[in-house]
This record gives structure tokens, C-alpha cells and sequence, in this order.
């Protein structure tokens, strides 16, 4: 995942301006809220963004095509 560095506001910030994080939000679709200076949330507007407008059998595909991705190798293996 790529993080565009205008989306980034630490967990102490979000905390004590919440306001700030829904305006970027607004402004750029997410906010990536740091902690310990690592990205930890994730915060989306759900009207905008795809993930949600996905059936449950399109996610499964996605995840799927993910893990098959991965351990390719293994299964190779295994279908021997």
C-alpha cells in the first residue's frame, strides 16, 4: 500500500483533533493514523470507497487470488 504522505496524522493528534483526520478524510479519500511511528488504522469514507460497494464473493476472489499468489510453491508442491 502506498500512503500519500498529506494522509498521515499521529494517534495522539487524531485523538485530540478528530476533526482534523474527517477533513482529510474528506479531502483525500483516507487518513492513515500513525502509532509509534508506524501506520496502524486506517480510516476510509465508506461513500467512496470501493472496497464496500464489493459483493462478498468479489472480496473472497480478492483474497483468494492473494494466498494462491503467495504459496504458489506449496501448492505446486502438494498437487505432485
Amino acid at each position: 500500500m502506498t500512503i500519500d504522505t498529506k494522509t498521515i496524522i499521529s494517534v495522539t493528534e487524531a485523538n485530540q483533533n478528530f476533526s482534523r483526520v474527517t477533513r482529510i478524510v474528506d479531502t483525500h479519500g483516507q487518513a492513515v493514523i500513525f502509532k509509534n511511528n508506524r501506520p496502524k488504522y486506517l480510516l476510509v469514507d465508506m461513500e467512496n470507497t470501493p472496497w464496500f460497494d464489493m459483493t462478498d464473493d468479489e472480496k473472497i476472489d480478492i483474497v483468494a487470488a492473494r494466498i494462491l499468489k503467495k504459496y504458489k510453491p506449496a501448492f505446486e508442491e502438494l498437487a505432485k
